[in-house]
């Protein structure tokens, strides 16, 4: 059986046996993790994948697992004493200027700058809903590229804002063309692959120095700067998903 509404999903849940496909998302609600949990360990396919339905919705668990690929010295921090070492860590290593990323927050909007390390932990140290966040260090002088990749399509920008840290195209932001070198290309996918994205948004950090890495991954995400318009890149999409459920 392939399943391709959650509606349906939802009707024969208790009938559904290993070999059976459900091709789409479990929407943000408080069964979401026992739903995917309880369906991969039936036997039940999901596409996309119950990692990538997770990653797509925490900033937190990307800065986790799929840290190799992040700014170096990136923490999931799930509580005080995380940030503690975190800090005493940062200290050591000099760096003084972090960002935190707030979970399930997008457009930049949990983004947030910190210059001092011992600020950040008082502000937080006293709100419990802080937790948990994603630390890294605060990043300067390098290109912010948005890539979107859907099968063999692939398109990417370039996005500038001299106004905002952030880069946020949403606040005044401005974007041009880029053209993804084979190196560029290779790493995304790579990400993707273990990410288990059969597409992708990705936001890009490129280094003077030729480094790069993952800011953030998403299977849904904005497209302001990209040529391709929203309903093309949709049932692109869509087509891509029921061509991996066969």
């Amino acid at each position: 059986m392939i399943i391709t509404r959650f509606s349906q999903l939802i009707r024969e849940y208790h009938r559904l046996a290993a070999g059976d496909v459900f091709v789409g998302q479990v929407p943000s609600f408080c069964l979401k993790s026992a739903l995917l949990s309880d369906l991969s360990d039936r036997g039940i396919r999901l596409v996309p994948s119950a990692t990538a339905q997770i990653l797509n919705a925490s900033k937190v668990a990307q800065a986790f697992l799929l840290n190799p690929w992040m700014v170096p010295h990136t923490f999931a921090i799930t509580r005080r004493r995380e940030l503690l070492d975190a800090i005493t860590a940062y200290d050591k290593l000099g760096i003084s200027v972090a960002v935190t990323k707030a979970d399930g927050l997008h457009c930049g909007h949990g983004v947030r700058k910190w210059d001092n390390l011992e600020t950040l932990y008082s502000c937080l140290a006293f709100d419990d809903k802080a937790f948990p966040f994603v630390l890294q260090p605060h990043m300067v002088d390098f290109t912010d590229i948005r890539v979107v990749i859907v099968g063999d399509y692939i398109e990417a920008y370039c996005r500038n804002n001299p106004h905002n840290f952030r880069k946020n195209l949403a606040v005044g932001g401005n974007s041009e063309t880029h053209i993804l070198t084979p190196a560029e290309d290779e790493f995304c996918r790579m990400v993707m692959h273990r990410a288990g994205m059969p597409y992708a948004h990705l936001d890009l950090m490129l280094l003077k120095d030729g480094a790069m890495y993952c800011l953030e991954i998403r299977l849904n995400g904005g497209i302001q700067g990209a040529r391709i318009e929203r309903h093309v890149l949709e049932q692109m999409k869509q087509d891509r998903l029921l061509e991996l459920s066969g």
